[in-house]
């Protein structure tokens, strides 16, 4: 393929980096130092602003990375028929950042549900103390599990973006199909 693809690709990688890695860092460095805060009821309150700030970033990182990854499947039309593996990987692809999304937007939901009840006290902004509702425990309880499906899913498309970049070369891509033909 001559004809670059640069802006495009960088769509799809940029948008891809900022949504790994602002869960990433939120799960970690956000809900981490919330939890240090002494006053156990500005914990969840603390942790909610944050998350509230980060949103919208996120949501752009999202479209922006599924508008590169739409420009880079009509780039590539050509070789996604001819070749099966990039192909397959395409539709894994689809599938995994239809997942991300539906648990970065359950993450927003839980996240919502959590800051309603930010006047509660808590250990951190996934942990309930003794003192928590019911409610907020239970949302707490999902949420901690449910944070890391977002950057586990978005590190798989990060190896997926990887290994499609891989299949252009061209011992893995079209060339590679013509000279097997030649040579049987």
């Amino acid at each position: 393929m001559s004809e670059r693809q640069t802006l495009i690709r960088s769509l799809h990688d940029i948008g891809l980096a900022a949504w790994f890695g602002g869960s990433l860092m939120g799960d970690i460095g956000l809900n981490g130092a919330a939890a240090a805060a002494k006053d156990p009821t500005e914990r969840l309150k603390l942790a909610s602003v944050g998350w509230a700030k980060w949103a919208p970033v996120q949501f752009a990182a999202m479209a922006v990375h599924g508008i590169g990854g739409v420009g880079l499947i009509l780039g590539n039309k050509a070789r996604l028929l001819k070749q099966p593996e990039a192909r397959t990987n395409t539709y894994i692809k689809l599938a995994v950042t239809g997942a991300a999304i539906a648990s970065t937007v359950y993450n927003g939901v839980l996240g919502a549900q959590q800051a309603k009840h930010s006047y509660e006290p808590v250990e951190g902004a996934t942990e309930a103390s003794a003192a928590s509702s019911g409610k907020l425990t239970s949302v707490q309880r999902q949420q901690k599990i449910v944070q890391w499906v977002t950057p586990a899913l978005t590190l798989v498309l990060l190896v997926l973006a990887a290994q499609q970049g891989e299949q252009q070369r061209p011992a893995a891509g079209l060339l590679k199909s013509a000279k097997d033909r030649f040579t049987r």
